[in-house]
């Protein structure tokens, strides 16, 4: 069993800054979190960033620049730091993992920016 837990979610000013994390620990396989997506109302799920061991870090247009991917070493934890944050940044924010060609995804966690 798959379990990717994230956190740190909830409503900001714009500009404002807020950290997500994502655990993987609680899974029964080795399996480590390796990126971030998002969806908004309307739009179909979106790839923010992503981390994946020896490659380096790629991020969507849209935030570069103002995201930063982070893998905590040692830990299956994954974290994505988001300053500056936009109204169009509003979104529901999934973790993602990948075991051979099935992808995992955690329940989502909510970041609302006020303008």
């Amino acid at each position: 069993q798959v379990q990717l837990v994230e956190s740190g979610g909830g409503l900001v000013q714009a500009g404002g800054s807020l950290t997500l994390s994502c655990d993987a620990s609680g899974s029964d396989i080795r399996i480590d979190p390796v990126g971030w997506y998002r969806q908004a109302p309307g739009n179909e799920r979106e790839l923010v960033a992503t981390i994946y061991p020896g490659v380096r870090r790629t991020y969507a247009d849209a935030v570069k620049g103002r995201f930063t991917i982070s893998r905590q070493s040692g830990k299956r934890l994954l974290h994505l730091q988001m300053d500056s944050l936009k109204p169009e940044d509003t979104a529901v924010y999934y973790c993602a993992a990948k075991w051979g060609s099935a992808m995992y995804w955690g329940q989502g966690t909510q970041v609302t920016v006020s303008s």
